[in-house]
């Protein structure tokens, strides 16, 4: 049996069977590469040399985590969500607070959105704007999904459809120069054209998602953000604690940006927070050590993360040494001979469990390029179904996947509390909402143009 499939089918069950996701991803690794034929000692170099690779992305969110956690205690969020909670109305208000919960959670996905193309700090805005207004969603008993959904919206169709930002280093230095390396002669200018469809897709399992999967209300408890020994309080509004606030968090935006760093913004924004801390300090209302305290917590909140992105990191290389990814493709491109609805269907499955395995829609196009576009010409797909038929098999698996970026994310900033479950309630809510519509707007995408 194909390893690739093993692997990932493995690691799936497992993650289902609230197995622990990091543990999940190391037996998974490790079936696929005993499955494949390599010898143990081959399959633990390999997943130890793809440890390498995702130590700076989880230092990156540690240190977003206590960034998060310190914002929290500057005593902004505590202000904007006593705001929010008197815009939202009283008890019985239902059609408003109704209202209301749609409002957020659409401007939960533009913003999502923004951070992709207009300012592109990719998942980084996540566990600074979600944690504090858990309190706010409790309120209103907005489920989690939903939003758990709109986020991964936000991550995803935008650099599918439009060139900028993330999107921009996907289409232009990733997408087109594949398809032409490999025989199929398109441009930049068609990808939004070709991609239109299948990104529509997305938008409609968002809007049900919203409107209907998790439009009931869900209860859930009133929790800090972290267990700390401090037993301090967050800080009360004050004009010097906001201005500290916003200047980390334009900060951290502005020098990530420039740097195209995450790591280097999150530890610019916590430098400014220490001047806050100094001054609470000399004013005698709190001192060094609760910041201490406070930070250390905050990266202990997104230390789960961290160990899924490192060994998410080890799955990826055991699969791309398997060599079965390879393996897969060509074996279903035998069988399909020149029947176009089949050649559609089989490769946005490939792509699907490609993209599951490793994680990165970005690192799935060069693996399946190379196969997909000569398979395309051969049945007679034209430039433009290519397009949208290669970009939807690489973006399926990106939601739903436990090791993506679009699902780890989200998870990040909506289980600061620890009421919410990243397979049950981010995995599986994008899975059904984004991969089945992709699957059916991409072979509409594929039929038609």
């Amino acid at each position: 049996m194909n390893a690739v499939i093993v692997a990932v089918l493995l690691m799936i069950i497992l993650s289902l069977f609230r197995v622990h996701v990091v543990l999940a991803l190391a037996i998974g690794a490790f079936a696929g590469g005993l499955v494949s034929g390599m010898s143990l000692q081959d399959t633990i170099t390999a997943f130890q040399s793809g440890l390498e690779g995702g130590v700076t992305v989880a230092l990156s969110y540690g240190l977003l985590g206590a960034f998060a956690v310190g914002i929290s205690y500057t005593g902004l969020p505590k202000l904007l969500v006593e705001k929010a909670v008197r815009l939202i109305g009283k008890q019985g208000e239902s059609r408003r607070r109704s209202l209301t919960k749609v409002l957020i959670v659409l401007i939960i996905a533009l913003i999502s959105s923004f951070s992709q193309n207009l300012i592109p700090i990719h998942i980084a805005f996540i566990p600074i704007l979600i944690p504090p207004l858990l309190y706010v969603f409790n309120e209103l008993k907005l489920d989690r999904r939903a939003t758990a959904t709109a986020l991964t919206f936000g991550l995803k169709a935008p650099y599918l459809l439009i060139p900028a930002g993330y999107g921009l280093v996907f289409q232009e230095e990733i997408l087109v120069p594949n398809l032409n390396e490999n025989g199929m002669n398109v441009s930049l200018s068609m990808v939004p054209q070709a991609m239109l469809i299948p990104v529509s897709g997305m938008l409609v399992g968002l809007l049900i998602a919203i409107f209907i999967s998790y439009k009931k209300p869900r209860e859930y408890e009133d929790r800090s953000l972290t267990q700390t020994e401090s037993t301090s309080e967050p800080q009360e509004s004050s004009l010097f604690g906001n201005v500290i606030a916003v200047t980390s968090i334009v900060a951290v935006v502005a020098v990530q940006i420039t740097t195209n760093s995450m790591l280097v913004g999150s530890l610019t924004g916590i430098i400014i927070l220490y001047a806050y801390f100094v001054y609470l300090q000399v004013t005698k209302r709190a001192s060094l050590s609760d910041a201490d305290t406070l930070l250390t917590s905050g990266m202990k909140m997104l230390a789960f993360i961290g160990f899924i992105m490192i060994t998410a990191g080890g799955f990826a290389e055991v699969i791309r040494e398997t060599g079965h990814v390879e393996l897969l493709v060509d074996n279903a491109s035998g069988f399909i001979g020149d029947n176009r609805a089949l050649a559609a269907i089989v490769m946005l499955v490939l792509g699907l469990f490609i993209t599951m395995g490793i994680g990165s829609s970005f690192a799935t196009i060069p693996i399946i390029a190379v196969i997909f576009v000569p398979l395309a010409t051969a049945v007679g797909f034209s430039p433009m179904a290519t397009i949208a038929l290669i970009g939807t098999a690489a973006a399926l698996g990106d939601a739903g996947s436990p090791a993506s970026d679009s699902t780890l994310g989200p998870t990040a900033g909506l289980n600061a509390d620890g009421q919410h479950n990243h397979i049950w309630d981010t995995c599986v809510p994008t899975f059904l909402h984004f991969n089945i519509p992709l699957i059916i707007f991409g072979f509409l995408a594929a039929m038609i143009l």
